[in-house]
């Protein structure tokens, strides 16, 4: 899409990990700028309650909102969200509007935090399939899903694709070997495919979060040291919040914003280049 063109087409938002964190905070923000937004999160019965009320706290500012309660990791599950998606576009056009995914969000948070080598008998060591499945999950979904969007006609010109990173693809900490690996590979995913759908007309970057309290952030062993860390070195003064994540998002889907693709870009506060300063408060 040229820069200046007056958007015409119908917005949609296309989010997985919908029900919590940036995920969660990336559908409401775009919702409240007139997206229409399409979840995808996997929640059991006890978190269940939490992803029906960000659907419906969504539906409340008036805008369409379809949430999948399903495994985005899952070949055929992926396949029926993606249907389900082209049959309401179809239902759209025929009623004269021109739907879009302009917005795909990449927000999974799932894989193991075992170490890969232990001499601690009661630790367990992480495996093969563990290593494989974080991977899959974090990573290689992200070109899975990308794809079959872009076959299905459901992201052209001027969408934008974003995948969710952190400081662990540049950083290691005990335990987060199979989740640094799988961020790491998520950045070298986002950069081919940004490489291969330029000439489309479709942007793909990665957006490095600093350290946020999120759901998944306190599933990793000795997140408290993390979390306190992370704020006292952050020159902002504070952890980062999936709102402040979220409002960067939206920016960043701006159509002024077509030629700008294949980055990693840090919404941190600053948090990744160096200490805060001694004495500095936060004002």
């Amino acid at each position: 899409m040229a820069p200046n063109r007056p958007e015409t087409r119908e917005r949609w938002a296309l989010v997985l990990g919908s029900s919590s964190g940036f995920g969660a905070a990336a559908s409401r923000a775009l919702a409240r700028d007139g997206y229409g937004i399409v979840g995808v999160h996997l929640d059991m019965r006890a978190s269940k309650a939490t992803a029906d009320a960000v659907r419906d706290e969504i539906a409340a500012m008036g805008v369409p909102v379809v949430f999948h309660n399903v495994n985005a990791a899952d070949e055929e599950r992926r396949g029926e969200v993606i249907a389900d998606i082209a049959a309401r576009f179809a239902e759209r056009r025929a009623a004269g509007a021109d739907p879009v995914i302009a917005v795909f969000l990449h927000s999974l948070a799932f894989g193991t935090t075992l170490p890969y080598i232990t001499t601690d008998p009661q630790q367990k060591e992480v495996s093969q399939k563990q290593i494989e499945m974080t991977a899959d999950v974090m990573a290689h979904s992200m070109i899975w899903w990308v794809r079959d969007l872009f076959h299905a006609g459901l992201i052209r010109a001027g969408s934008r694709l974003f995948a969710m990173t952190s400081e662990g693809a540049l950083k290691n900490v005990p335990t987060y070997g199979p989740v640094s690996a799988a961020k790491a590979a998520l950045e070298s995913h986002c950069r081919q495919l940004a490489l291969e759908l330029i000439p489309h007309g479709i942007t793909v970057n990665c957006i490095r979060a600093g350290v946020t309290d999120t759901p998944a952030l306190r599933r990793i062993p000795g997140h408290e040291e993390l979390r306190d860390f992370a704020a006292e070195r952050n020159p902002g003064g504070r952890l980062t919040t999936p709102e402040d994540v979220a409002e960067a998002i939206v920016a960043l889907a701006s159509p002024r914003l077509h030629w700008m693709t294949g980055n990693t870009i840090g919404v941190d506060g600053g948090e990744l280049m160096g200490t805060r300063q001694i004495g500095v408060k936060e004002s």
